[in-house]
């Protein structure tokens, strides 16, 4: 019986190469979207793991501005699309039309078809076309008049939702939240970042059709994902993923009944293995070849507010999944 061949860890150059353009993707990214570092930081941790990543806040936090500008940086076709409850699924993967001058029908791709493809409100579109989402995301592939087209590498969505306004809103199930890698909860900007805001838009830095470039293309963000896919994992650190998992699914165990009746369901392997993606990636942030249980600890709510589900019953008393995910991660020891 043959077992798997390790991967070899990269080489402190691989390391410095990849670190050099993340540097590079930062500085420019910074010079359009004011603060917002944990925005940046789960952005780019998605795109070197290869995952998606699901953004709330309300209106106006420059998250189209973010995700427009991070493709700016590495050249990569973007597409946004406005998410409404009459968006059909052809919409966003496209169809076949009708050629009036060949007699035949011809296949026009759809928006989602770019490296980087926004979906702005995503709750506002219906199940069934949310589900037209599942294939792109999961499979990274669309099927048009039962031929299969493959999508642009890399290809990353961010999706956005409103926490405000519910009307006219369907719920994300649960298989569509588990294919995004984090969710990420975009705040309010500090006065002084607000300022700045204000500052930027006088000198035209916050136009739209003003570009920022950051001397990177695909290739470099292909090499990213690469050299992450290398970057070691210890056993205890990987046993440490498998326990925190496993106690969001078993929490009466470990956090106490009083606030276990508060978890419906935990997290499900897609769990794991998002915590086993993102902290390489977080590791190549921080300039590292081996994953930390800091790594760990610093993704905690990003990997899981969306895959520990609460009851009704801890919505109506103000429990947020947060608090929870806090205690599962103190019942667990640190490796």
């Amino acid at each position: 019986m043959t077992t798997p061949q390790q991967k070899t860890a990269p080489a402190e150059e691989e390391i410095a190469r990849a670190r050099a353009v993340l540097n590079r993707i930062s500085q420019a990214y910074s010079a359009k979207v004011v603060g917002q570092e944990q925005l940046r930081t789960s952005l780019l941790v998605a795109l070197i793991a290869g995952g998606h990543v699901l953004l709330e806040s309300v209106p106006g936090l420059a998250k189209t501005t973010a995700a427009s500008t991070l493709a700016d940086t590495v050249e990569a076709s973007f597409k946004r699309i406005q998410c409404t409850p009459d968006l059909l699924p052809s919409d966003i993967t496209g169809g076949q039309v009708y050629d009036a001058s060949t007699g035949r029908f011809r296949t026009v791709l759809g928006p989602v078809h770019a490296n980087f493809v926004l979906l702005d409100e995503i709750n506002r579109s219906s199940a069934k076309t949310q589900s037209a989402m599942l294939e792109a995301m999961q499979e990274r592939q669309t099927t048009i008049g039962g031929e299969v087209h493959r999508l642009p590498d890399p290809f990353l969505v961010i999706a956005t939702q409103n926490p405000i306004e519910q009307e006219g809103t369907y719920e994300l199930p649960e298989a569509q939240l588990d294919r995004f890698l984090l969710k990420e909860i975009v705040k309010y900007p500090s006065p002084q970042e607000e300022f700045e805001v204000l500052e930027r838009l006088d000198t035209g830095a916050l136009a739209p059709d003003h570009h920022v470039s950051a001397d990177a293309t695909l290739d470099d963000v292909r090499l990213m994902q690469q050299v992450a896919s290398r970057i070691h994992v210890a056993p205890a650190i990987r046993n440490y993923i498998v326990g925190l998992t496993y106690v969001t699914r078993n929490p009466g165990e470990y956090i106490g009944e009083e606030r276990a009746r508060y978890i419906r369901y935990g997290a499900s392997p897609r769990g794991s293995i998002a915590f086993l993606q993102a902290s390489r990636a977080l590791a190549l942030l921080h300039g590292r070849s081996h994953v930390i249980p800091e790594d760990i600890r610093d993704l905690r709510h990003l990997v899981l507010r969306h895959r520990v589900l609460l009851t009704f019953e801890a919505e109506a008393d103000g429990v947020r999944s947060e608090e929870l995910i806090d205690a599962i991660f103190q019942a667990v020891p640190t490796p």
